[in-house]
């Protein structure tokens, strides 16, 4: 076991010991600021919810399901990711929050990867561009980041940029966020603009971050667990309830803007964890709604092209289990100016024309073609909406973005 503060950029949250060989928390020590602690966690009599801790912290690795990972793991000589948070102090770029041995007085500042330079090493191997065991330096936020495709953090022109690859046979997801991107731009939702860049033969997606040293994103799931649910309020009005009790303004409508967009491009991966909300981190005080990122997996990514004409076998997250029913959340389509979609067509097109030999003719027109229908079938809805009263029905099941291990004691 070793003895960890845990720590939020210069406070001190609480004293924790984790197993070094599964990098869980085995115990939790004493309290020092319970408001610091992260969103979501309950503190009784002053003793915090270890198995809601652990949680939180298995969040933060890299999940199992992600491609390349077995391999990557076998080159790093590690039995699991959680294991690499304690590598690099369980630093991210996403949040403020790292944790630090009790033997040593290092600080945030010195080390935190917003102002600092951090290790290639881990994102060459994540992303496959080294199979060699090495003297690894651990310190990146690669460590920290999720999701299934290969991606690794980059400092391209002194900015900190998450680049994301595809998956096969299509590698269509980088795309996809440019669509998703110019989809956004004509309907003046905010967003993360993404581009696409090449690494030899293959397509990968980057973007900026959106987070800074002093702002955090705290994603829906944590969100939703400040309040509890009773088993009468649906998943989108519990989502709402929670935001609306931390001060958030205009959540509905951004809500709104969202699952649009989702219908729009067919997203089947918009789950609980790539959406939510940006905080001071210092002040703890709420900014808002976290510009919309993460809309790659969707278009039919992973489809026939006469799937994608179809339109059938389309997942759908992260309220309701298919989009016709998610769309009816939408309390507004009035700040729609769907005359600004004219010609997205030609523009989903030379977009895709981008990805040579990924992209037959076929698919890019079974792409467009799918897009433009659901454009007209959220104008035809727009035209004679009535309010459709939320039920549960239609929940989704409990969803978040990794399955956590159940048979182990947290």
């Amino acid at each position: 076991m070793v003895r960890y503060t845990l720590m939020h950029k210069e406070v001190c949250v609480a004293e924790m010991e984790l197993d070094e060989t599964t990098g869980y928390i085995k115990k939790i020590g004493e309290l020092y600021s319970a408001e610091h602690l992260p969103v979501g966690i309950a503190v009784k009599k002053n003793i915090i919810d270890r198995a809601a801790l652990n949680e939180w912290w298995i969040d933060r690795s890299i999940p199992a399901s992600r491609s390349g990972i077995k391999q990557a793991l076998e080159v790093f000589e590690l039995s699991n990711t959680k294991v690499l948070l304690m590598r690099c102090f369980g630093l991210s770029l996403s949040d403020q929050y790292w944790i630090r041995s009790r033997e040593t007085n290092i600080t945030w500042k010195e080390i935190n990867f917003f102002d600092n330079p951090f290790s290639e090493d881990i994102g060459d191997v994540l992303i496959g561009k080294t199979t060699e065991t090495a003297n690894f330096d651990f310190r990146s936020p690669d460590n920290t980041s999720d999701g299934c495709l290969k991606k690794r953090w980059e400092s391209i022109d002194g900015k900190r940029c998450l680049v994301k690859g595809g998956s096969n046979p299509f590698m269509q997801q980088p795309f996809n966020e440019v669509i998703a991107t110019r989809i956004m731009e004509c309907l003046g939702i905010e967003h993360i603009p993404y581009k696409v860049m090449w690494d030899g033969d293959k397509p990968y997606s980057v973007c900026e971050d959106f987070i800074t040293a002093d702002t955090e994103l705290v994603s829906a799931w944590r969100v939703m667990q400040t309040q509890k649910r009773d088993n009468s309020t649906s998943v989108y009005r519990h989502y709402v309830n929670c935001c609306e009790a931390l001060g958030i303004k205009n959540i509905v409508h951004s809500i709104d803007q969202m699952i649009v967009l989702d219908y729009i491009i067919a997203n089947e991966d918009r789950h609980q964890n790539n959406f939510g909300l940006v905080r001071n981190a210092n002040t703890l005080e709420w900014i808002g709604a976290a510009p919309i990122f993460d809309s790659g997996s969707s278009l039919g990514y992973d489809k026939r092209s006469n799937q994608i004409v179809s339109g059938k076998e389309i997942e759908c997250k992260p309220f309701k289990k298919t989009h016709t029913e998610q769309l009816k959340l939408v309390s507004s389509f009035d700040w729609i100016k769907f005359d600004r979609l004219n010609g997205i067509g030609d523009e989903i097109a030379q977009i895709l024309n981008q990805a040579g030999e990924y992209m037959d003719e076929n698919r890019k027109q079974a792409i467009i073609s799918s897009v433009e229908k659901r454009i007209n079938d959220i104008e035809t809805i727009a035209l004679s909406q009535t309010q459709v009263e939320d039920d549960i029905e239609s929940d989704v099941e409990e969803n978040i973005a990794e399955t956590y291990e159940n048979n182990l004691s947290l």
